[in-house]
């Protein structure tokens, strides 16, 4: 048996504990984009400031793929695959036969956009080339823009400026983290930055990036035109899936996928930011690129490709960071409908919002204090009807140890999947 697995982040990853766990002979071969081996894309920001090096951002080291038999191409990428001969091409012209496939190619950023964004001192924030181009950079730049108010971008224009250097936000929608947080807590986080010397501005966006071949400045759409050597694009990201055109895997917003994680064809599985999973609040298939999700995702499809039988439970959109000492996590749904029902608290730089519908919390945000975080986040993922119990949400006097008795009762409570591939179980 030979299992191919398309992405080296961590659905690629944990894909290979998942395969391990039943098949411990099958040939696996990995093929990763980039030419460094498996890492913590989630520390890139650490990494740029320098709190990490290289090696401790690797999630594992050359002698664990040795060790679990694995064959790894670096700096290499599947150009096509042809499902009815189950073929791969690859970006160097070899051709790979697999039996079984994962789609885990993730995403890339989007591209600014306007006008002279192809100039040097413009760079997402995706990848370590990203981090080493910014540092390059950095050495002869005044000041930075972040261009999009995504939490990526975001984390770039922070560590710059924890490194030194004048940053300003440009966001053409009317707050920060619009995907992300609801405009109460954007506001308290915007003020928090601002506070701490980064710029944000507002409903504006850039019109051409100045200079030569590099960036010297941006004229804004408001017809300003200011100096600067860096731009971050923060403008989300796309899924990597043009390599699938012609194959007949079944593609929408990314590659869709069953409650095995299967595509359409079969023996062919996906996984992380590039698959459409089934969300716990909606329902509906989405995309939710987060990392806990691919790490999921990525074990349960590599069982399954191995003869396995679980069902992945599906995916929550939830998002973490600290700036400046100020914490936030969300989850689920953080903006309001018709037929919700909100609960917010609020002291200074502490926030708290729940939205619930039917008695079940199915979104929270949290500003400042976050503490049980987790436990919240496994009362949306289980469903449980708080009954009287949902008007102390967020209260000290919250009955944790009553409600955590429900959880452990409630059937099928689910695992999760530590950096360090071991299960976690939300009891």
């Amino acid at each position: 048996m030979h299992y191919l697995i398309t992405g080296g982040g961590a659905a690629g990853l944990n894909c290979i504990e998942g395969i391990r766990k039943i098949d411990s002979q099958g040939e696996i071969t990995l093929v990763c984009k980039e030419k460094y081996l498996p890492y913590a894309r989630c520390l890139i920001t650490d990494y740029l400031v320098g709190n990490i090096s290289e090696d401790v951002i690797l999630l594992r080291q050359q002698s664990y793929y040795e060790q679990m038999g694995v064959n790894v191409f670096c700096n290499c990428e599947v150009r096509k695959i042809e499902p009815e001969r189950k073929v791969a091409i690859l970006s160097n012209g070899k051709q790979i036969k697999y039996d079984r496939l994962l789609i885990a190619t993730g995403a890339s950023p989007r591209p600014l956009g306007c006008k002279g964004d192809e100039k040097i001192g413009i760079s997402g924030f995706r990848d370590i080339d990203d981090v080493l181009r910014i540092k390059e950079r950095f050495r002869k730049s005044e000041k930075a823009f972040v261009f999009g108010g995504g939490l990526i971008g975001i984390k770039a224009g922070y560590a710059l400026k924890k490194l030194g250097l004048d940053v300003e936000i440009i966001v053409k929608s009317k707050q920060i983290f619009s995907r992300v947080v609801n405009e109460e807590a954007a506001k308290i986080i915007a003020e928090h930055f601002q506070n701490n010397g980064i710029k944000i501005r507002t409903g504006l966006a850039p019109v051409e990036i100045l200079g030569d071949k590099e960036m010297e400045g941006v004229l804004l759409d408001s017809g300003e035109k200011l100096k600067g050597q860096i731009g971050i694009v923060g403008k989300g990201v796309s899924p990597d899936k043009s390599f699938l055109t012609g194959s007949g895997i079944d593609v929408c917003e990314g590659v869709r996928t069953d409650e095995r994680l299967r595509t359409n064809i079969e023996n062919h599985y996906a996984a992380g930011d590039v698959a459409e999973t089934k969300d716990i609040v909606s329902g509906q298939l989405t995309i939710n690129a987060v990392w806990l999700n691919a790490q999921e995702q990525g074990y349960v499809a590599g069982i399954n490709m191995a003869g396995g039988d679980k069902n992945y439970p599906g995916s929550v959109a939830a998002n973490s960071a600290e700036f400046f000492g100020l914490p936030f996590i969300s989850m689920g749904i953080v903006r309001e409908s018709g037929d919700c029902e909100i609960l917010e608290m609020r002291h200074e730089l502490m926030y708290k919002r729940f939205v619930l519908k039917n008695n079940k919390l199915i979104g929270a945000v949290f500003v400042g204090d976050v503490s049980n975080a987790g436990f919240y986040m496994a009362l949306l993922r289980t469903g449980i009807d708080l009954g009287k119990y949902k008007r102390d949400l967020g209260r000290p006097w919250f009955n944790v140890e009553f409600i955590g008795k429900l959880l452990e009762s409630k059937q099928g409570l689910r695992e999760s999947i530590s950096l360090e591939g071991e299960q976690i179980f939300f009891k």
